[in-house]
């Protein structure tokens, strides 16, 4: 009997807004996995920076960190992009927003589908703008789609393509980070 290839890929600023609390993504890797039934063929963390601290650097490094010390995952980082404008009190203000991470996970979700990479993709987001690539590796392409997010964070434009959405929040006490 053949094993089910599954990869996991993380919008990486979307699991930092979405909790309610600090969470161990060596303990949510282990939980996906278990939920799985099997480990993850490949897993990706895709996020953006504008300049990253060292303290951002040692996660990053972390995250690359193979089991038992770290999740063993892929790291891919975009640039930020300032906006500036002005407000109507005359008011200039710069804001920070993220470039590229979207179009890098639709560009990875559908190359290593086309490629036949896996068979069940596991994707940590609450985007909706990931309705048409979910349509088409489901449709088309005919893979496998769970969700993996926290409740009142996924679109419902995403929630129904998924197979299963795990809610992370029924997980909590097993992927809460303990300080």
């Amino acid at each position: 009997m053949n094993e089910k290839r599954v990869i996991w890929i993380v919008d990486g600023s979307y699991l930092l807004k979405a909790p309610k609390g600090k969470f161990d993504y060596l303990k949510l890797k282990d939980t996906l996995e278990d939920l799985n039934g099997c480990p993850f063929y490949e897993s990706y963390f895709l996020d953006s920076t504008l300049d990253p601290s060292d303290a951002q650097n040692a996660f990053y490094t972390w995250l690359k960190t193979a089991p038992p010390k770290g999740p063993k995952m892929r790291v891919r980082l975009y640039k930020v992009k300032t906006l500036s404008f002005r407000c109507p009190n005359g008011e200039y203000v710069e804001r920070h927003v993220q470039k590229g991470v979207d179009v890098g996970i639709t560009t990875l979700l559908i190359r290593l589908a086309t490629q036949g990479m896996y068979d069940r993709l596991v994707l940590s987001t609450g985007d909706g703008d990931f309705e048409d690539a979910i349509s088409y590796i489901k449709e088309d392409l005919h893979k496998e789609f769970w969700l993996a997010g926290f409740t009142d964070t996924i679109s419902a434009d995403l929630q129904c393509y998924a197979d299963r959405v795990v809610w992370l929040d029924d997980h909590w006490e097993r992927i809460r980070k303990v300080e």
